[in-house]
């Protein structure tokens, strides 16, 4: 203790400021950020990764290791929920680095099925691939059923698909259709309640983006395109998200 370090331990850390990957860090940031681990502190994520936390992935990439960050698994174990950027007393936009990185990953390295969904979407219309005329078939099926549900009855009710001049256009959560039909049917006791004038577009229906998720910017605006130009070809007035 008090005794001086040996010149020859110390080394020079080096940062390549002019080819970095990540953007939303500038390298003044080294000295904006305290080090004071309030985004670690409240992050859901933290201990789930060994050896990374929000604070050290953060000054990782500060310090030109963001290679190593995007290598590793801490980009995907955070939610992205945005709670270290909202308590980061410097402002440092830790939300949308972590993204970033996610966006670097190749993407047949991207972990899961995210990436797999992603482009079953573009393909498709939907994460899950699932056929247009079974997912037709399907609104009509359970229309039915809910007009003649035992308890709560909605006597004339049906899905309208690809109707013109609507309200609303809702989205839906292709995992719904696929696996849990009737939790489409709470919504759609809602719109009948209320009179509401709604559709659902018989293509390109899919609420969930998976590029988001996954980091891949051109199928995110590619989706969000899709769900603009239903909304505008059937004129419309509002989209709906209920996911």
């Amino acid at each position: 203790l008090g005794g001086k370090m040996p010149e020859e331990a110390v080394k020079e850390i080096k940062v390549d400021r002019k080819h970095r990957k990540i953007g939303n860090i500038a390298p003044e940031l080294a000295d904006r950020c305290y080090t004071c681990g309030t985004c670690a502190g409240g992050c859901p994520a933290t201990g789930l990764v060994p050896g990374w936390d929000s604070r050290k992935a953060i000054r990782a990439i500060v310090l030109g290791m963001e290679q190593e960050v995007i290598d590793s698994k801490w980009p995907w174990v955070c939610t992205l929920c945005g709670r270290c950027e909202y308590q980061c007393p410097m402002g440092i936009k830790l939300g949308k680095t972590f993204r970033t990185c996610r966006t670097l990953r190749e993407r047949d390295k991207v972990p899961g099925p995210i990436h797999k969904g992603t482009m079953m979407n573009l393909e498709r219309g939907n994460n899950l691939g699932i056929p247009r005329d079974d997912f037709l078939f399907l609104l009509a099926e359970l229309g039915v059923e809910l007009e003649n549900e035992a308890e709560q009855p909605c006597p004339g009710f049906h899905v309208p698909v690809d109707k013109e001049g609507a309200n609303i256009i809702v989205t839906i959560n292709s995992k719904e259709p696929f696996g849990e039909p009737d939790d489409m049917k709470f919504w759609w006791k809602i719109f009948y309640a209320a009179k509401e004038d709604w559709t659902v577009s018989s293509t390109n229906w899919e609420g969930v983006n998976w590029g988001l998720f996954s980091g891949d910017d051109p199928a995110w605006k590619e989706q969000v395109g899709r769900i603009i130009e239903n909304a505008r070809r059937l004129k419309a007035k509002t989209i709906l998200y209920p996911e």
